[in-house]
């Protein structure tokens, strides 16, 4: 991946060498605001596994979680001028990544397709299931391979904490449909965790 002259891969053996040392925020960001390339990467190097993860949890592909991840960093470099140094500057940045990976599916239209909550409570999904089995990476597997709309419901509402009205707002659907999509993401994993165990 090439982002501003420099290239960058995910995986490269370098990077994940590296230890994990919490970077001085302020001083990057300050550093990254006057142009210096090198604190670019440096804060690209910080984030990019975390957001990277971020994505994927929304586009449910590599490719397309490459391109978000790519944009993302896009937005992040230009709207530095905006980060006022309160808060997480991590939150702040995961939140551009979010709203990239949602600016995406809004232009796909992943949800507006879908039912109401009305047609699908034929989905039980109140029966008892055995999560306790299923390890992380398995979990976040079966996520990934829910379809779109049903993956973003449930990554917005279960891991991002946004409530039924962000969602709507965000996407521009109606409340219902966000909480359609989120039972019947529920149910869809349940049934692949049922399936599995």
């Amino acid at each position: 991946m090439q982002l501003f002259g420099v290239n960058l891969h995910l995986n490269s053996r370098e990077q994940l060498k590296k230890k994990s040392s919490k970077p001085d925020w302020l001083t990057l960001v300050s550093r990254c605001k006057n142009g210096d390339r090198g604190a670019q990467k440096a804060m690209y190097d910080a984030l990019a596994r975390k957001m990277f993860a971020v994505c994927m949890r929304y586009m449910g592909n590599r490719q397309d979680a490459e391109d978000i991840l790519q944009d993302g960093f896009v937005t992040l470099f230009s709207k530095l001028e905006s980060y006022s140094g309160a808060g997480s500057f991590e939150g702040w940045a995961r939140k551009i990544f979010v709203n990239t990976a949602l600016m995406s599916l809004r232009k796909k239209d992943v949800l507006r397709q879908s039912d109401d909550v009305d047609t699908a409570w034929y989905i039980s999904a109140d029966e008892p299931t055995p999560v306790q089995k299923i390890g992380y990476q398995e979990l976040s597997k079966m996520i990934s391979e829910l379809p779109p709309g049903f993956r973003t419901a449930f990554n917005m509402y279960i891991i991002e904490g946004y409530s039924h009205k962000e969602i709507a707002e965000a996407l521009g659907v109606s409340e219902a449909t966000s909480r359609s999509q989120l039972q019947r993401a529920r149910a869809m994993l349940q049934g692949k965790i049922k399936e599995k165990y």
